[in-house]
């Protein structure tokens, strides 16, 4: 799942700044919504790296059942840290 299919498709633009508080909201509650329906694990894990972007990421031990995944989301986590640290 690419990026910016994910943006278009939940927020219909790539760029974040144009997207109105509504629909930023919207699109976050599909995008939820759609996580929770979701049975493909790569799929699944796209979604919540882009809820967790946004601040609307479920916890780990919510989100995935496998501890593989949790532990791909800790990494993503701690490398999203220091990219936004420095």
């Amino acid at each position: 799942m690419d990026f910016d299919d994910q943006m278009q498709r939940y927020f219909g633009s790539t760029d974040l700044g144009a997207v109105s508080p509504a629909a930023l909201e919207a699109g976050k509650e599909r995008l939820a919504v759609d996580f929770g329906l979701e049975q493909d694990r790569g799929r699944r894990f796209a979604m919540w790296a882009l809820m967790h972007i946004l601040g609307n990421a479920p916890d780990l031990d919510v989100a995935f059942k496998e501890t593989n995944d949790r532990n791909a989301a800790r990494d993503f986590m701690d490398m999203l840290g220091r990219v936004t640290d420095n």
